[in-house]
């Protein structure tokens, strides 16, 4: 039966307006009218139906004429609703399709989008083994949402929203639902194999059985940092003489490759292969206070042992390499102090020294890294480690100077994306995709152009702009969207956008979603905790969803300030808290 109660009044391309004389009437028991809702406007012909979704609604006051019992005329102020939606796709023989044919004029009915409806748009549309599903429809929680499971993890994901708005549950169901996913026929884990870089400590709540990495017992090799990595490491940025520091930390590594390596010249600084930082400090202690005969540097005037004629500075390196040695003094004209005799070295190599052996760099510089292979750094972080197999790897954060953490992100991304690059040339790829997701990356991939965040900025904007293709994908969550690389932002795909409260991030993310539907990003600062605006090739069709609860949550709950401060005043033991602040 038709309903008479609403009716489109104006057709445009890409809106329609829709006037609701009566609002009770129209709407049904079960129905909570809301922007996102989903209204079926009929074809003239019956041939097709159009679904729209609410982008706004206002009230108007009509002056209506009417006739008294006497004949005479007289006006009232009516309320009526206007309803604008923009029109997504029809459902033509029972199938539903994005975009196709516009309205007919004049359009015949207009009504509330049926369950059966907008789970036939949901589901129908999508194969049963390609369907993902972590959410419901937030006005209806008898419509569940579903993504094309392969296009939503083939392609980059962006899940932004304010602290409180939901990102971490969001994050975890996710995750869970991925882990679960299985074909018949087999116990055990599945084949997913996801790393999160977990900033706060968040996700061991949420995922018990995974594969832990803390400060702890991770293991990065040094020796596989970049140029730019050691660099930002050893290099103070305000320093006049960074240049010629980095053209001696350039050589003494590359020539320590070298020799290390069974003096194999064709090595180079960027060659990803073994050398010893303490060779490395060795050496630059010498440089600093070597002594040479006046017009030859290469014939050295050693303390204490023979002075040495060295054909090349590869020679002359190699002894460097073996200790710290003393040196003649320079009393007379025949003996001259080294170049770098001037101090122009000097807080550069303190600056070395003080990171080598600190104690919070052990996982970096400390003996295990020194021994660590290739294949036991790969193993683990996508859960390959004999002693427990794992689909979930947590590389915990917390826990790595801030001076470091860039550095620490950017190697292990790199690695992992060399491993999914090599797999690929081996035609092995298909059957290791990995996940990549990365808690609060505003913290490691600014928009600064600072040099600390160069390395992990580079790093994971490769993996955005050539990741897909070697079956490397990136979730990118943060609450500062307006803060991440615009690079890596543009590469994402299908969007879970959240309650958003600051302007510059509503702006951004607008400005960044792949559709525009108008007015319906309005809603990013009213959104309750846990709903989101789905957009992106991955699902049918816009939606402002509400995400499944998960089933074991992630530890980001808020503090409760009023329940505490309610509590008899407690003691701190300083000592443990000082304890553990110096570790």
């Amino acid at each position: 039966m038709e309903n008479l109660c609403a009716q489109v009044i104006s057709v445009d391309p890409d809106k329609v307006k829709i006037l609701v004389n009566d609002m009770d009437d129209w709407k049904t028991a079960e129905c909570k009218l809301k922007i996102g809702s989903y209204l079926e406007i009929k074809s003239d012909d019956d041939s097709f139906v159009v679904i729209a979704i609410i982008e706004n609604f206002k009230i108007d006051l009509i002056e209506i004429t009417k006739i008294d019992e006497s004949g005479r005329s007289y006006t009232e102020m009516e309320r009526k609703y206007v309803i604008d939606a923009t029109p997504l796709g029809i459902i033509q023989d029972n199938i539903f399709r994005r975009g196709g044919d516009t309205l007919s004029i004049p359009p015949k009915t207009v009504n509330i989008a049926e369950d059966n409806t907008v789970n036939k748009i949901f589901t129908d549309s999508i194969s049963e083994n390609e369907r993902f599903c972590f959410a419901t429809l937030s006005n209806n929680a008898n419509v569940k949402i579903s993504v094309n499971g392969n296009k939503f993890f083939n392609k980059h994901i962006a899940i932004v929203g304010s602290s409180g708005s939901g990102k971490s549950n969001t994050t975890a169901k996710i995750i869970q639902n991925a882990i679960n996913v299985k074909k018949q026929g087999y116990n055990g884990l599945n084949n997913s194999h996801i790393v999160i870089f977990d900033i706060h400590s968040e996700y061991q709540t949420a995922f018990p059985d995974a594969n832990k990495i803390n400060i702890e017992n991770l293991v990065l090799p040094y020796w596989l940092l970049s140029g730019d990595e050691l660099e930002e490491i050893f290099l103070d940025t305000g320093d006049n003489n960074n240049y010629n520091q980095s053209s001696l930390l350039r050589n003494v590594i590359t020539i320590n490759k070298q020799v290390t390596c069974g003096d194999n010249r064709s090595l180079n600084f960027d060659s990803p292969t073994k050398f010893n930082v303490k060779e490395i400090y060795n050496a630059l202690k010498n440089f600093k206070i070597e002594t040479h005969e006046y017009y030859n540097d290469l014939d050295v005037k050693y303390k204490n042992r023979e002075e040495k004629k060295y054909c090349n500075i590869y020679d002359k390196m190699k002894d460097y390499f073996k200790e710290e040695y003393e040196f003649q003094a320079s009393k007379t004209n025949a003996i001259k102090k080294g170049p770098y005799a001037d101090g122009t070295i000097d807080k550069f190599i303190n600056r070395f020294h003080n990171k080598i052996t600190d104690n919070r760099l052990d996982f970096l510089f400390g003996e295990r890294s020194k021994n660590i292979t290739f294949i036991e750094a790969i193993q683990q972080f996508i859960g390959y480690r004999e002693d427990n197999k794992s689909n979930v790897t947590i590389i915990d954060l917390s826990g790595v100077p801030f001076d470091v953490l860039s550095i620490t992100v950017s190697l292990i991304s790199r690695i992992l994306f060399d491993f999914a690059y090599s797999s690929r040339k081996n035609n092995s790829l298909n059957s290791i995709p990995l996940l990549l997701v990365f808690e609060e990356a505003h913290k490691y991939v600014p928009k600064s152009e600072l040099l600390k965040y160069k390395s992990s900025r580079n790093s994971i904007e490769r993996i955005a702009k050539e990741g897909r293709k070697y079956g490397i994908t990136l979730v990118i969550v943060s609450q500062r969207p307006s803060e991440v690389s615009e690079t890596i932002f543009s590469q994402c795909n299908t969007f879970v956008a959240m309650r958003l409260t600051n302007p510059d991030d509503q702006n951004y993310v607008k400005r960044l979603l792949p559709d525009t539907f108008g007015k319906l990003t309005a809603v990013l600062s009213t959104l309750s905790s846990g709903e989101a605006l789905l957009i992106g090739e991955s699902i049918i069709i816009p939606s402002i969803i509400k995400v499944d609860k998960c089933e074991l949550e992630p530890s980001s709950s808020d503090i409760m300030y009023l329940d505490e401060w309610r509590k008899e005043w407690l003691d701190i033991d300083f000592q443990s808290v000082t304890d553990n602040w110096k570790k």
